[in-house]
Order: structure tokens, then C-alpha cells, then sequence
């Protein structure tokens, strides 16, 4: 049986964000029958500003969503590292065709996510509200029963959901570790006013605490605070239990530290929290079922990850287009082409991200003065090239028939 017989593969992809749909679109256009499910009972409206790097740019111009990705850019000018008074002691800005702190494209997730789902043809069918609860597969399909409680067959299921992913805990928990990286990091939308600026600020105070702020194109200031701390459980306490115990952390911090703290609080419904670890998949199928995404390769934010899972999700539709009667060979290839990318790509080094939560004054004075160094003209293209967008062993992008707009 192959996708393009009377009776096409039928595949179900979980998670609608950004890989997912990414897979939604090409499947569909290679003639599977694609089934998008997602957890959330509507398509996510929330969320961060997010990057498209490097080869990432390529993939949008072959779904043809470029010009309206550029059409929803944040407006971010630059980044900004400060101190307690809000003065620069370090300024990147945006340049064009080139990726800093600050990527040539900025957008927030939310709006990435519905600018590819509504990409997606007509012939996808969309669930939300639902999830897998239970899977089991033999050597011809893959058995799902969903939360709702009915129980489907699918041919392949593949699983495009977040760093958290509770699929892969049901079929890849032994081949799964999470590398904690010391860090816990919140994030949150805050009223704009009017003394707020279009760069993304930074501040790094003592007792491994961080703090930023930057601008959207909504008419709001996106927020993130993060510190240092051996795992507590944080991540699943009450968000008025959170949002407490950041205000004790940052109490006396400086800078916009208090401002942040009680913007998140007045909007509990656009607070989350997320541990700083990576994960670490021995491997990303199993028979009939595989891993793309934040759900295979997730780490911290390293500026990547929008990157790699719209490039993993190009190349595992591609491969699988080409061999849709053997996905073992089709995962075998997309894992053979993802796997060193997306390992450079998302590895953080060893004591890095507590090396930018340092503890003491005089970490936090070092800190600024290799952030001096690095911003200035002499230095910066080699640290933005080097350190910034981090992408090495990047795979050769195959001319997939079909997959271009």
C-alpha cells in the first residue's frame, strides 16, 4: 500500500504548533490521509516570541508562508543587556541577514502556529480537545485509544508535541533521559507602557536570578524571569503558588523585577513555567511511531528549536513520501539527517546556563564584561555565527517532490 493508491496511508500527527502542522501540510499534499490532533481545545492564541534561523527560513518559502510570517514580525529592534537602572552595558542590534540574540524573524508562537495551521489543505481533518491516552501497535498499524475515549487504527503516528510530551512517556520511556540543566524559567505577558522600548532587555542580578523583557506587535511586553535552583517541583505547583515564590526569589533584585512579578500575577492565564533540561531520545521511532520536535530534542531556549522542528518535520515528510511503504526506512533516513543537527543545535554546554545565573557581584560584573567584549564590531559576527545560531552539521535539504507551495 502506498500514498497514492486507492486507499492512502493514514496517519495520525499530534500536536499543532509548529512541527506538527509543518507535517500536516506536506503529508497531505503527498497524498496521505492526515488526522491533526491537539490537546488544547482551540488553537493556541498564546506563547512567546520564537526565531526561524538558517535553514528554517528555507522551509517557509517552500510552504509559501514567508510573506506572512513577515507580515507578523514582533518588531524587536536589537537586544539589549542592562543593569539595575536600565542602561545598556551591552547592544546587539537586529541587522538584516544576519541571526544575533535578536533573529532577522521574530514572531510569537501563537501566531506562527495559526499561520501554519491555516496552511494546512482542507483535507486534514482537526481534532482539539483531545489526546492519546493509551497506544499499542503491531507490524501493520498502530492501535489509539484517545482521552475522549474512542479507540482508532492508524497506519503511523507521528508525535509532534512539546518537551514534555506525554506520547513519548507512553512509548519511549525507557529510551528517554532529561538532562537538568540547574534553572528553572517562567514566562508572561505584561501591560505596555509608555516608556517601553522595541529591544529585547536583559538583566542579570546575584543569586542566579535573570530577568527580560520585550516587545510584541499586540500592543503588549512579553516577560521572562528565571534562577537557579536544584529541582523543588515548582513546575507543578498552583501559579498563584509560582508567581509567589518569584516574588520572594527577585524581592530586592532592581530593575523591572517587581513590575514583572505582579504582571504576571494580573494574567494567570498567560503565565507558564518550564524546568531548564534537555531531552535525550536513544532513538526517535519505534515500528509505526516516531518523534519530531521538541518532543525528540528539546532543550532550554537556545534559539533553535522553531529551526530544527520545522526542518525535521520537512525532511521525515519527505522521507516518508518517498518510501511510504516502508517507514522504518523513511525514520531511519530522517533520523540519520536530523540526528547531528539537532544534537549541536540544542546542546547547551556544560555549566552554561549557570553561567549566565551567576551568584555572586563579581560573576555578575563578568558576566557584563563578556557581554561588552562580545558586542563589540571587532567581536560580534564571530560571536553571532559561532555561539548565537548554532547551526552545525547542517543536513543537505533534499528537493522533495510536492513539498513547495
Amino acid at each position: 500500500m502506498t500514498a497514492s493508491q486507492q486507499h492512502p496511508v493514514r496517519v495520525l500527527v499530534t500536536g499543532a504548533s509548529v512541527a506538527g502542522p509543518t507535517l500536516a501540510w506536506g503529508l497531505a499534499r503527498t497524498g496521505f490521509d492526515v488526522t491533526l490532533l491537539e490537546r488544547s481545545a482551540s488553537p493556541r492564541e498564546t506563547g512567546q516570541n520564537i526565531d526561524i534561523r538558517g535553514l528554517g527560513r528555507e522551509i517557509v518559502r517552500r510552504m509559501g508562508v514567508d510573506h506572512s510570517i513577515m507580515e507578523h514580525l514582533t518588531g524587536e529592534e536589537g537586544t539589549r543587556f542592562v543593569d539595575e537602572r536600565g542602561e545598556p552595558s551591552a547592544v546587539f542590534p537586529r541587522e538584516e541577514g544576519r541571526d544575533g540574540p535578536t533573529a532577522e524573524i521574530e514572531i510569537l508562537r501563537g501566531r506562527l502556529a495559526q499561520i501554519l495551521v491555516d496552511a494546512v489543505p482542507d483535507s486534514v481533518e482537526r481534532r482539539f480537545g483531545d489526546f492519546i491516552s493509551a497506544i499499542e501497535q503491531d507490524a501493520s498499524g498502530v492501535d489509539v485509544t484517545f482521552d475522549s475515549g474512542s479507540t482508532e487504527r492508524f497506519d503511523l503516528v507521528l508525535v509532534a508535541e512539546g518537551r514534555s510530551s506525554r506520547t513519548r512517556r507512553l512509548m519511549f520511556g525507557a529510551e528517554t533521559e532529561l538532562r537538568d540543566f540547574g534553572v528553572s524559567i517562567t514566562y508572561g505577558t505584561l501591560d505596555r507602557r509608555p516608556e517601553d522600548v522595541n529591544t529585547w532587555d536583559w538583566y542579570t542580578a546575584t543569586r542566579g536570578r535573570v530577568a527580560s523583557v520585550r516587545p510584541d506587535n499586540e500592543g503588549t511586553i512579553r516577560a521572562s524571569m528565571s534562577f537557579r535552583s536544584e529541582p523543588f517541583g515548582f513546575e507543578k505547583l498552583p501559579v498563584a503558588t509560582q508567581v509567589e515564590i518569584l516574588r520572594e526569589r527577585f524581592r530586592g533584585a532592581g530593575w523591572q523585577t517587581d513590575r514583572i512579578v505582579a504582571g504576571f500575577a494580573a494574567r494567570p492565564d498567560e503565565f507558564y513555567t518550564q524546568r531548564m533540561e534537555q531531552v535525550l531520545v536513544s532513538t526517535w521511532s519505534k515500528g509505526r511511531v516516531a518523534l519530531v520536535g521538541d518532543a525528540a530534542w528539546g532543550s532550554g531556549p537556545t534559539g533553535m528549536g522553531t529551526t530544527l522542528s520545522l526542518v525535521g518535520a520537512h525532511i521525515l515528510t519527505g522521507e516518508l513520501a518517498a518510501h511510504p511503504d516502508r517507514p522504518d526506512l523513511a525514520f531511519a533516513r530522517y533520523e540519520e539527517l536530523m540526528r547531528g543537527y539537532a544534537d549541536s543545535a540544542q546542546g547547551l554546554p556544560r555549566g552554561g546556563a549557570k553561567l549566565l545565573h551567576p551568584m555572586s557581584p563579581t560573576g555578575v560584573r563578568a558576566l557584563r564584561v563578556g557581554h561588552r567584549v562580545a558586542a563589540s564590531a571587532p567581536v560580534r559576527r564571530l560571536f553571532q555565527s559561532t555561539l548565537l545560531t548554532s547551526e552545525k552539521h547542517v543536513p543537505r535539504l533534499a528537493e522533495y517532490p510536492r513539498l513547495r507551495a
